[in-house]
């Protein structure tokens, strides 16, 4: 049965653990330390009260308007708690380098907004020691699939999720009479190339489809048709479901139904197709949920966030950001208490509901969210969540998902090149992938 016939719940959505201030001390959970080891979790015994007068520093990279509710809610911690925090804002190409320089160089920040745990997992501060063994089920276990250690550590929040997903034009498809998705019975990946082909023939639109210049993006299509570059046994891409992903998008490619030059320029940089959406070149385009305010702002026709099509699977792919304290930050019990409170229910609404995210917190998955603007959108990937099968958050756990989706750029490129076809373009994604993992799994 595949996932178009069948409905999907969220996966393994937790008890909630109620936060009432740090965990109290008692005896943690036996845990591995290596193979053949074993030691005990002791979870730290502090007082909130006594950080009056401390600080701590933050390092952040922001989407837009997220900073501001960030801003905000670091003003009312200080103001509760009589601590200083120092925020300080990077350019996200600039972020990682920064951070290794001062943990290289002995002046280690105490908490770090990261997109992925890879470069900092031997530095991360396991939250367990703070904020009992018990924390990660405050939050869907999905996203907790990324901030897991090798034995068991909470390494991270996932403070906010995203989701890949498509939007299309509506003037564009009642303009041809073309209908409509329905939210409740998603297309295939065959009724939307169909649509999306229909409305660009009616209309005389430059492009029928538009997908961003990512691996990750690409990933979405890999995961609807039941595979992804890696997972928990390494670099598990199913090479046949692989080829019959993405040929569709080569096809589109040739024929001028995709933007071919846009694919191809940039190497393996990431570039956003929105431009190509907003100029009104393509009905449908595959992003993603943080692009609800900018289109909400920007754009000057009538648009639609629409389900993800199906194939064998349904669902998007998703990605988000994390929050972790530094083992070698000056204070990390302060740390690990600063990462808890702006990950509590009421913090973490103010902040995806500023940023266009959406929940990772399970009290805020099971009951959804307000948003001031496009509520609707925002509802149509809150459904896709619940189609996302699990092997998307198993992906964006690897240490060597993100080497593996830019080869996956690489070699898609070179297929729309003609330097490769489809076939042998997979094959040699499949090796890379396979040494990727053995360079970077621990």
């Amino acid at each position: 049965m595949t996932m178009r016939t069948r409905a999907r719940t969220m996966t393994a959505l937790l008890a909630l653990a109620a936060m009432t201030g740090l965990a109290g001390c008692a005896p943690g959970p036996i845990i591995e330390d290596g193979p053949g080891e074993a030691g005990t979790l002791e979870v730290q015994k502090v007082n909130p009260a006594d950080f009056a007068g401390q600080s701590l520093s933050y390092v952040y990279f922001t989407d837009g308007p997220d900073e501001a509710a960030t801003r905000e809610l670091i003003a009312s911690f200080e103001e509760e708690y009589d601590v200083t925090v120092n925020l300080e804002v990077l350019p996200y190409s600039d972020l990682v380098t920064s951070v290794q320089a001062r943990l290289s160089g002995g002046n280690a920040p105490d908490v770090v907004r990261l997109t992925g745990l890879t470069d900092f997992r031997a530095d991360l501060l396991d939250l367990r020691t703070y904020l009992g063994e018990d924390y990660a089920e405050e939050f869907v276990d999905g996203p907790v699939k990324g901030v897991l250690g090798e034995y068991g550590e909470m390494l991270a929040v996932p403070s906010d999720l995203t989701l890949n997903g498509p939007f299309i034009n509506v003037d564009l498809f009642n303009e041809a009479g073309v209908p409509l998705p329905d939210s409740e019975d998603p297309w295939t990946w065959d009724e939307m190339i169909d649509a999306a082909t229909k409305v660009q023939e009616a209309t005389d639109t430059e492009y029928a489809f538009a997908i961003d210049k990512s691996g990750h993006r690409v990933s979405t299509v890999l995961s609807q048709y039941g595979t992804a570059l890696v997972g928990d046994d390494g670099a598990v891409l199913d090479e046949a479901k692989a080829v019959e992903a993405l040929q569709p998008l080569v096809d589109m490619m040739a024929d001028g139904r995709m933007p071919r030059d846009f694919w191809l320029g940039s190497g393996s940089r990431y570039e956003g197709a929105n431009d190509i959406f907003l100029a009104q070149q393509t009905p449908v385009y595959l992003s993603g949920n943080w692009q609800v305010g900018q289109f909400a702002d920007n754009a000057d026709f009538t648009w639609a966030a629409a389900p993800n099509p199906c194939a064998d699977e349904c669902g998007g792919f998703p990605g988000g950001k994390y929050m972790g304290a530094l083992a070698e930050g000056p204070n990390p019990a302060l740390g690990a208490f600063f990462v808890q409170y702006m990950n509590t229910t009421k913090a973490q609404q103010k902040f995806i509901v500023a940023g266009g995210f959406l929940p990772t917190r399970v009290d805020l998955t099971e009951r959804g969210v307000h948003y001031p603007v496009r509520q609707e959108d925002m509802d149509v990937f809150f459904a896709d969540l619940a189609r996302t099968p699990d092997l998307g958050y198993e992906a964006n756990s690897q240490p060597s998902y993100t080497g593996a989706s830019l080869e996956l750029v690489d070699e898609l490129a070179l297929v729309v090149a003609g330097e490769k076809d489809t076939t042998t373009a997979i094959s040699d994604l499949k090796a890379k992938s396979e040494q990727l993992v053995k360079e970077l799994q621990p």
